[in-house]
């Protein structure tokens, strides 16, 4: 049996009863980080073997907890905080084990996307995680560019040394959606900023430093008013605005329906 145990993002109170007595059964615990890991143990009296599972060792140690778990050994698999495998490591090994036909037994728990999403005030109908976004500028934008009519609040886990820089290609690419940035969720210093994303960029800019754990959710797409701006006059704007003349193209066209290669030939007409 492989258990799949959610752990706390921070407050050690949210750990589940269940998850307690799990962690207190098993023959092995698998960690992100073992000494992590036994900070949590040994604040609930737990004494059981622990073993590392991070992202470098992952294929050989699945291979070895594989193993172990047709031997006949119960292992519980947890993260640092948090459910494993929601940006962390843990897919391959549940993979495996459900190739090689071992029962999995989730144990639901903490939740950061979930707990920043319910705090947000932005509507939880429908919603789209895309984990961490890419630490380089262009991967970064041409992420938020694919997601620009995504019918959905957008959530994305950030480091606080690029939240400003995220936060200027949100506005930049997405508008005036409504932006929250949860911080430190379950912790001393947790809080939830709200507004635009200028406006969310201000009061982070405005601190000697960010620190902490950062959710960022972006309301969703609205469709917009009709636009009969003529193609040439709605392209040069976006350049004026420092979007590359190609970019600014593709952007016009999404809005407007088109392919890029139908707004490219009439600018070609019309010039």
């Amino acid at each position: 049996m492989l258990y799949v145990v959610a752990t706390p993002i921070g407050n050690l109170e949210d750990i589940t009863y269940r998850a307690v007595r799990i962690l207190g059964e098993v023959d092995l615990i698998a960690c992100e980080d073992t000494r992590q890991t036994r900070k949590l143990l040994d604040h609930f009296g737990i004494q059981r073997p622990t073993i590392s599972y991070y992202e470098h060792n992952e294929v050989e140690r699945t291979e070895e907890l594989i193993s172990r778990l047709l031997s006949g050994t119960k292992i519980a698999l947890v993260s640092d905080a948090g459910t494993p495998l929601i940006s962390d490591p843990g897919y391959r090994l549940v993979h495996a084990v459900v190739e090689a036909g071992i029962r999995v037994e989730t144990i639901p728990g903490p939740s950061a996307t979930l707990a920043a999403l319910a705090g947000s005030g932005l509507p939880t109908d429908s919603f789209h995680f895309g984990g961490f976004l890419p630490p380089k500028a262009g991967q970064r934008e041409r992420v938020l560019e694919s997601l620009e009519e995504e019918q959905a609040t957008l959530i994305f886990y950030e480091a606080p040394h690029r939240i400003l820089e995220t936060l200027e290609a949100v506005e930049r690419i997405l508008g005036n959606r409504p932006v929250v940035v949860a911080r430190e969720l379950t912790k001393i210093h947790e809080e939830f900023l709200r507004g635009t994303a200028a406006q969310v960029r201000a009061t982070l800019a405005s601190r000697d430093s960010v620190k902490g754990e950062i959710v960022l959710l972006i309301g969703k797409a609205v469709d917009p008013p009709t636009d009969n701006t003529p193609l040439d006059a709605a392209v040069a704007a976006m350049v004026r605005d420092g979007v590359p003349r190609m970019d600014a193209i593709k952007r016009v066209a999404k809005r407007r329906g088109l392919s890029k290669r139908e707004v490219y030939e009439q600018l070609l007409r019309d010039k």
